[in-house]
């Protein structure tokens, strides 16, 4: 996760990271972020493009996270619920 949150910091103009997130509340959600910096060992501060203001995240939340082409997203970007495997259950 953190090689790639670098990336995406390293490469600000081309890459974005979605990922699925779970907040403070226990709410899980999938995410459009641009990632700022790191801001402790388990944090790091980013543009949320969902929210479109930076918020700061907690790396052990963090689900799934994969690199987007920035040039494919379209602020703002709407929340949605995170995928659940074929044949997962709530």
């Amino acid at each position: 996760m953190r090689e790639l949150l670098r990336r995406a910091m390293q490469q600000s103009d081309d890459l974005v990271v979605e990922m699925d997130y779970m907040d403070c509340h226990g709410r899980h959600t999938r995410r459009v972020i641009s990632p700022i910096r790191f801001t402790s060992s388990e944090h790091f501060l980013a543009l949320c493009l969902c929210r479109e203001e930076p918020r700061n995240f907690n790396l052990s939340r963090c689900r799934n996270p994969r690199l987007r082409w920035a040039a494919d997203v379209v602020m703002p970007v709407e929340f949605a619920e995170p995928m659940q495997p074929v044949g997962a259950r709530n």
